[in-house]
């Protein structure tokens, strides 16, 4: 992993973050962005006391302007992108409503900053990993992006969007050394958990407790196999 080019979106806090921790304990040099500056830049200065390179942009990725500032700074900062996670998203009103109460505005927002930013952020950086014939993609979405629940609303609906974009984007890059996966994380002691489940009161997983499925879909271990559904608490052989 040493000298690989990892971008993590949505990377300050509770998935993002801890992601962004392990690949720098690999040696990986970093491409992290945010909506949060401060938060941001605490995980940038703890990055490079654990001796890792690491670019920290402060970026909203739904909006195109800042996906090609983001990916241009980090090709000019780091050459290439070797491994793109698209992991930031967001809840929406909480609590989340019934999708026959959801505003209009809320569902639109939801959709895209879950569904197409992913896809803005995966478009830009496809050409050059298509140019080097290798890459790896790791789209993360949800156990209510595969089966329908009610109440999880505009956040279900888009993750059910993701793994669609993962599906097909994996077979129309079939025949490449590109590949892209997905990885349901699971239920997991996160403040967007806190704002969906309010009442839980049952134990959660860390986020620190499902890497490694990202680092095995990052590594060359994992040449060969795209279009596939994770779940990294599930994973007993990774």
């Amino acid at each position: 992993m040493k000298q690989t080019t990892v971008m993590i979106t949505g990377a300050s806090k509770g998935l993002g973050k801890a992601l962004t921790l392990a690949f720098a304990k690999e040696g990986a040099r970093l491409a992290i962005c945010s909506r949060s500056s401060e938060s941001l830049q605490e995980l940038k200065e703890q990055v490079e006391r654990m001796g890792a390179e690491v670019l920290a942009v402060t970026a909203d990725i739904s909006k195109s302007r800042d996906v090609e500032r983001f990916i241009a700074l980090t090709e000019e900062k780091f050459g290439h992108i070797d491994v793109l996670i698209n992991n930031a998203s967001i809840l929406g009103p909480s609590p989340m409503p019934l999708l026959l109460d959801y505003p209009e505005d809320d569902f639109a927002e939801v959709l895209f900053v879950n569904a197409v930013s992913p896809f803005l952020v995966t478009r830009r950086v496809i050409p050059g990993m298509l140019e080097r014939n290798q890459g790896s993609i790791i789209n993360v979405t949800s156990e209510a992006g595969h089966t329908g629940y009610a109440g999880w609303g505009a956040y279900g609906v888009s993750k059910f969007a993701v793994e669609g974009l993962t599906q097909t984007w994996a077979d129309e890059l079939c025949e490449t050394n590109v590949r892209i996966n997905m990885v349901d994380p699971g239920e997991m002691d996160t403040e967007m958990h806190r704002l969906a489940v309010p009442d839980c009161d049952y134990p959660l997983a860390k986020p620190e407790d499902v890497v490694p499925i990202f680092l095995f879909l990052a590594s060359d271990q994992s040449q060969g196999i795209t279009g596939q559904r994770f779940e990294a608490q599930g994973e007993e052989a990774i």
